[in-house]
């Protein structure tokens, strides 16, 4: 009997791998993250499958269903929003079962950066501008971040921000980073990126905070931030230029 976590994307259903659709469907058991996975995932069930949302339910009991399946020889899918390698809870869940020498395999899902950039059609990293995306977060109730994870620090860099689960101290977001990025960095707000309902918001350090108390974006939603979003004179890269040479292409004679 095996448990698989399985990243679900970041909410349309079809953004899910094919292999996360036929461990789904290969699974008689199904716990699923109800406030985030989008029920039609649900379809890709077996008929007769023990669904649960983990939603309303603590690790013991997630845990304890898990069990209960393992007595019956039952693998398990379960389901996360996103990617599992960022704020997915898989740590614990993992530490749990190999307490009890359950097996479990990962698989990877688009995460909700990779899909808010899909929304904006931008590159977050653009030759000689930034070449580094930093995932980050603000710190809340469910988990404080350590005192060296601050977003001054990462605005150090200059890099391109993706920060989540900050919506909510937008003003706060705001004051750290416009000391070093500056007032009229660009600035991108996607909310419930891929899904129908999706929103974007395009602003700046100065303007952004107004902007989003004109809307009811209260949760779900990501932060971008640096000049990628806007500038439009970087240079091409050497990837495709014809006086690169590189493994795949020679010098053309």
């Amino acid at each position: 009997m095996t448990v698989h976590f399985i990243g679900a994307g970041p909410g349309a259903p079809d953004l899910i791998t094919v292999r996360g659709r036929d461990l789904i469907a290969s699974c008689p058991v199904c716990l699923y993250a109800g406030s985030l996975v989008p029920k039609a995932l649900l379809s890709y069930c077996p008929q007769g499958a023990r669904v649960l949302d983990s939603a309303s339910m603590s690790l013991d009991e997630i845990i304890a269903e898990i069990a209960k399946a393992t007595n019956r020889g039952q693998d398990v899918a379960r389901l996360h929003s996103g990617d599992l390698s960022i704020w997915s809870a898989l740590g614990e869940q993992v530490r749990r079962l190999e307490g009890l020498n359950i097996a479990y395999t990962v698989t990877p899902g688009v995460p909700a950066f990779a899909a808010a950039a899909a929304a904006l059609a931008k590159e977050l990293t653009l030759p000689e501008v930034a070449q580094s995306v930093v995932l980050t977060r603000t710190s809340g109730r469910a988990s404080a971040m350590p005192a060296t994870e601050t977003l001054a620090a990462f605005a150090a860099t200059r890099a391109t921000l993706a920060i989540h689960l900050s919506i909510h101290a937008i003003d706060k977001t705001v004051a750290e980073l416009v000391p070093t990025y500056g007032e009229d960095c660009p600035v991108a707000v996607v909310f419930r990126a891929s899904w129908p309902d999706e929103q974007i918001i395009r602003a700046t350090l100065g303007t952004i905070a107004v902007e989003i108390k004109k809307t009811n974006i209260e949760r779900t939603a990501l932060i971008i931030v640096g000049d990628v979003l806007a500038v439009r004179d970087f240079r091409d890269s050497a990837l495709y230029d014809s006086g690169y040479r590189r493994r795949f292409r020679g010098s053309g004679a």
